[in-house]
Parts: structure tokens; sequence; C-alpha cells
């Protein structure tokens, strides 16, 4: 398979729908109708775990793959802390792995000293026994993924119509080819490189215009830039990947990233006519539970 076709792929796993940082939320959410048959087997898994509005009690666990699981024993970030606050409350997506929820908090009090921003807006986790979503994402099953706003959190806590309203900063040119100058701003590229740095980080995924803004600003210290993956869709905000916790042997990292630092032909194939206007595909047919790893159904059936 060709390199270009192998980040189509990648695509489309990683995007999976339009949910979106700047799509607006919701301030009275109202409960899914609930289902006659959750035991069907051709119902689609996201219907179920969509429907989850609390963690299993379990031992905290990532199983499957990012695109293809689920997670036990999950917890909620605080909607507010003192560097960070959650948006688009009404989607119930601030949930992880507790590892990913101590990542993140230990990662926004860093934040103001990394570059000057007062905290960070967090978007998109995992749903409370992550799986697949009934919108949005086809990964973030995990626990393990977490979309960060390229907007700094304001000196101010934000009203839940600002949180479920306000759009996210849209950082890319109209064309694709290149960030906007007027959005794109000399705080992006140290809080990349320093969220890049940290160990537990497996990939950071973010607009290929990012990527190449990135290669030509950051000079000789490179070897972060593996980790900083282009792909459509991230021009709001920068989608942060945790690698598997160890001990949670039911978890599947990906293979790690490429050598070098992306900034060659690799990158080069993101602005090719081919990958800026692609041909519509066909969609694929939605996971049910039982293509899901077997301990699935128990996280998804646990109290």
């Amino acid at each position: 398979m060709t390199s270009l076709r192998w980040m189509t792929l990648g695509l489309a796993l990683i995007l999976g729908g339009h949910t979106s940082a700047q799509d607006k939320g919701t301030l009275n959410p109202k409960p899914l109708p609930s289902i006659s048959n959750p035991n069907d087997p051709k119902l689609a898994a996201k219907e179920l775990f969509g429907r989850s509005t609390t963690p299993a009690t379990l031992s905290p666990n990532s199983i499957g793959g990012y695109a293809h699981g689920c997670v036990a024993g999950a917890t909620a970030l605080p909607i507010d802390g003192a560097t960070w606050q959650v948006m688009r409350l009404s989607r119930n997506r601030n949930w992880g792995h507790p590892r990913l929820v101590a990542f993140l908090t230990r990662l926004a009090s860093q934040v103001p000293q990394v570059n000057g921003w007062p905290g960070l807006l967090i978007g998109d986790m995992s749903q409370p026994r992550g799986g697949p979503m009934l919108t949005g994402h086809a990964s973030h099953q995990l626990g393990l993924d977490a979309d960060v706003w390229l907007t700094p959190m304001p000196n101010r806590r934000l009203s839940r119509p600002e949180r479920e309203e306000t759009s996210a900063t849209d950082v890319v040119r109209t064309d694709l080819l290149d960030i906007d100058p007027t959005t794109w701003t000399p705080q992006h590229l140290p809080l990349l490189r320093a969220v890049a740095r940290e160990q537990d980080v497996a990939r950071i995924f973010v607009n290929p215009a990012i990527k190449r803004a990135l290669c030509r600003e950051a000079g000789a210290d490179r070897a972060w830039l593996t980790k900083v993956r282009p792909t459509w869709g991230h021009n709001y905000h920068f989608h942060i990947r945790l690698a598997c916790p160890a001990g949670d042997t039911a978890c599947v990292d990906q293979d790690p990233p490429p050598s070098g630092d992306g900034c060659g032909a690799e990158l080069a194939n993101w602005f090719t006519p081919e990958m800026l206007h692609p041909k519509p595909g066909k969609p694929r047919p939605p996971l049910t539970l039982a293509q899901l790893p077997a301990e699935c159904r128990q996280v998804l059936f646990a109290p």
C-alpha cells in the first residue's frame, strides 16, 4: 500500500465524522430514547456506548485499539481547574483513563510557564466507558485521547452558554496550504513542542498546514517533530494521544511514528490535489459490540 493510501486510511480512522471543536453544543441536552433490544447483534456499538452516562466501576483499564476498544474505570476531568476549562459540557466527553486525566492536569499547570497562556481549553476526551461515539471521532475509544483547543483559556471562568457556543480558533488558511498569520501565534509552537516532548505522548495530530508551520519554525531542535502527525480536520484543535499505560495488557499501541522529522516528501504528499480535494468515499459500517474486544461487553454492562 502506498504512503498516500495509508494517509487516506488514517484520515478516515481519525475523523470518523463531523463533530468538531467549532460545532455548538446545547444548554438542554436531552436523554437518548431507550433501545428496545440492546442484545441485537446488528446494533451499532455506538448506540450502546453513547447511552452510557457513567463509568464502569471496574479497575482502570484501556482495552483494545484507539479506534476499536473501550475503557474501564474511567474518571472525569473536572470541568474547572486553575489552568484549564472543559468545553462542550453537553457532550459528556470529559472522561478518560486516570492516566490521561493526571496528564492533562499536569500539562495544564505548566502552560503559563511554557507559552504564557493562562491555561488550556479542553475539548473531547472519551465517553464514560469509551467505545465508539454516536458522532465525531472514530478514535477516542480507549480513554487515552484528548482534543485541546488552539485557543488560550481566558483569565475568567466561561459561562455555560459560552462553553457550548463559542467557536475554537481556526489557525489554517482557507486554501489549507499554510497557517493563517492572523490567528497563528508565537505561543502555539512552544506549546506543541512541550506536549510532544512528554514521554507518555505517542502522537499529536494537527492539520498538515500546522505541521508545515512547525517544520518551518522549529529551528535546529527537531526530534520532537516526529510525534506531530498531519491529518485533516485539526485546524481548530490538536489531538493528544497517550501510549498504552504499563500493565494494561489488553491495550494495543500503534506502531511508533516513522523516524525523522516528517517534514519532507511525507508532508508534501498532504498538499497534492488528491489529498486536498479527495473524492467522497463510501462510509464504513459502524462497529457492532461483537467486533470489539470481548472485555468491552463486561465494561458496557458493568454497574
